[in-house]
């Protein structure tokens, strides 16, 4: 067995490392590409454009992007949050070929978005927020999927929103699938999950992966059943389109309309998938740099630009918006993914598998396919998750729950924004609670109070130090002491010097230490990477 040499050249050191995580990237784009495949199929079906759309997207998603991409486990496909907008989109703008443009100028907005560093905005989202996606994330695939594990609803779009566009909603469609349940499919899945709950206890046999012996199993049962009273219906496997070589493949791509270019409507759409899209993928990126087992950061303006590229690139070809996906990307990470290999393989497995395997995938059962999400969503919503949370505190818990309740009954973005909003209350209670330290003393009859402002006194703080001064005693000795501040608000230094000015008349003597009249903004961060890159 070769071993890692640290005396070894840069070359050597990054063969050994492709090689050592290969063993664990290989396994995992199998995953990865078997359930980015009836994913890619379903939300074209849903947006109402064509299924080789969704699979082009996929493929694009997985070599294109995930090669221009800083993420090493990110994995890129057309997004379930989108399908409403396509679907409008493609209505509103009378052609597919005009929607294809839209989607070309999308990618460039996303370029723009990148090179002005707009990625930064990822790290502004509370990690309890994160936190509490990922678990409605993880709900959500237990709930979505179930109908799929009984052999009940054709949809496999993998839609995150409650409400369906048949006019049903999660629990309706659980409540319909448990009354017409295939047998056949409920003992495939059934077997699968026991599979993957079990094979990894056993280290000599897991060297064969899980899932890909779910899947191997999936295609068993398919022809077993096939000769008993409880056979699966053509509706209940995994169905991608048969292309005849590549001739026939090339055929199936599509140009957009660069004639709509004058087109207002065109840049309305492309306006709107570029900031959904971003706003998702950011929200990705940092959910799967959570679960990271390694704790990597990824370069949030690099995947802007990724992504950018990638929706260019699917544009000009005929596929679908994309996103980076949190559903694929977890199932790599709990996979073993290791590196951005595990993304491109996945992308090279759905073009080999529509080129020369068709038929075979074809005889994939959905239900296996959705015992594996059910699995990984049972790995993203873990009780012991719930319990960290709350032993973190109610500011942490709180916005956590709210978060998970919310995505569930709403969507992703909808739902994190509730979570934003109740994250930030309580980041602003915390701040006007924490404006000030103070000490009181006696001098004879006479009190003194000594308040010393915080490092940054913002506008939140005006409040708590307004109720403050107004409550202070008469005939008091007051000293406001500024030494630690680096800012104070102009609104609190107006108050600060208001007080100072009619506080004589109920006998309050008031003293300002070290408290200027003027603050700059402090830009210690940007001066920070101006020095150290010097």
């Amino acid at each position: 067995m070769q071993k890692f040499n640290p005396a070894s050249s840069g070359s050597d050191i990054k063969k050994y490392f492709l090689k050592k995580n290969l063993k664990k990237d290989l396994p995992s784009s199998i995953v990865v590409f078997l359930v980015a495949l009836p994913l890619c199929l379903g939300i074209a079906l849903a947006s109402g454009a064509p299924l080789f759309a969704g699979l082009i997207t996929g493929i694009i998603g997985g070599i294109v992007v995930a090669s221009c991409s800083g993420s090493q486990l990110s994995v890129s496909g057309p997004a379930a949050g989108l399908t409403v907008i396509v679907l409008g989109a493609i209505t509103s703008l009378g052609s597919y070929q005009t929607f294809l443009l839209a989607v070309v100028l999308a990618g460039v907005f996303q370029l723009i978005l990148g090179l002005v560093k707009a990625g930064t905005i990822g790290n502004y989202f509370p990690s309890s927020v994160i936190e509490g996606m990922l678990a409605a994330i993880g709900l959500i695939l237990i709930l979505k999927q179930l109908p799929h594990a009984l052999g009940v609803d054709t949809d496999f779009s993998g839609d995150e929103g409650f409400f369906q566009q048949d006019h049903e909603n999660t629990f309706s469609a659980i409540s319909a699938a448990i009354s017409h349940f295939s047998l056949a499919a409920v003992v495939i899945s059934l077997l699968a999950i026991a599979i993957l709950l079990i094979w990894p206890r056993f280290p000599k046999l897991a060297v064969v992966p899980a899932p890909l012996l779910v899947v191997a199993l999936g295609i068993l049962g398919t022809f077993f059943f096939a000769g008993t009273d409880h056979p699966l219906r053509a509706d209940q496997m995994v169905k991608i389109p048969v292309v005849s070589g590549f001739n026939g493949l090339l055929g199936l791509f599509t140009m957009p309309d660069f004639s709509q270019l004058a087109n207002k409507n065109v840049y309305i759409v492309a306006v709107t998938i570029a900031v959904v899209a971003s706003l998702e993928t950011l929200l990705s990126i940092e959910a799967v740099d959570k679960i990271d087992p390694i704790k990597r950061v990824s370069p949030t303006n690099r995947e802007l630009i990724a992504q950018g590229i990638g929706n260019i690139t699917s544009g000009m070809v005929g596929g679908l918006p994309m996103t980076s996906v949190i559903v694929r990307s977890s199932a790599n990470v709990n996979a073993g993914g290791r590196t951005k290999m595990a993304a491109i393989f996945h992308g090279l497995w759905l073009l080999l598998s529509l080129l020369f395997i068709p038929q075979v995938i074809n005889m994939i059962p959905l239900s296996c396919l959705a015992a594996i999400l059910l699995v990984t969503g049972y790995k993203l919503t873990r009780i012991s998750l719930f319990k960290h949370m709350y032993h973190k505190g109610w500011d942490q818990f709180v916005p956590f729950v709210v978060t998970v309740l919310a995505v569930l009954f709403t969507d992703l973005l909808k739902g994190v924004a509730v979570g934003m909003l109740v994250s930030i209350f309580y980041l602003l209670r915390t701040n006007m609670r924490n404006p000030f330290f103070y000490r009181i003393s006696n001098d004879g009859d006479k009190k003194n109070i000594r308040i010393k402002l915080a490092e940054e006194v913002s506008f939140l703080n005006k409040a708590a130090i307004q109720v403050v001064l107004i409550n202070i005693p008469r005939e008091t000795n007051v000293i406001i002491d500024g030494s630690n501040a680096r800012y104070i608000d102009p609104d609190v230094l107006e108050t600060i010097f208001n007080y100072k000015h009619n506080a004589y008349t109920k006998g309050i003597i008031v003293t300002l230490e070290h408290i200027q009249k003027h603050y700059s903004v402090p830009k210690l961060t940007n001066k920070f990477v101006e020095d150290i890159n010097k």
